[in-house]
């Protein structure tokens, strides 16, 4: 997925008119794993030591044995969100940890 591909899709989504944060998030996967192809992102998560953050980004691993080691995570937002302008900075602040 190229990134004019995944604006096209969100801008799909949202002019609909009755889409929320979770309408997005296949879209933002693809559009990651496609980006990074060495990169898993997986939606909802289990809970992690820093919390739940919507997606944890883990290295795809060749060896079916090992645990998957988080890289990064991200705190993803709904269109228009308050948090966006700041309202809830530590939210996702935690995560940088």
């Amino acid at each position: 997925m190229t990134l004019d591909q995944y604006i096209d899709n969100v801008n799909q989504k949202f002019k609909a008119g009755n889409a929320t944060e979770h309408t997005f998030r296949g879209i933002l996967e693809q559009l990651i794993e496609s980006i990074v192809p060495t990169i898993r992102a997986t939606n909802e998560p289990k809970r992690q030591s820093c919390g739940a953050p919507d997606y944890i980004l883990t290295k795809k691993d060749t060896s079916t044995s090992s645990v998957a080691i988080p890289i990064g995570y991200i705190e993803a937002k709904d269109i228009g969100d308050k948090d966006l302008e700041g309202a809830k900075k530590n939210r996702t602040r935690k995560y940088l940890s």
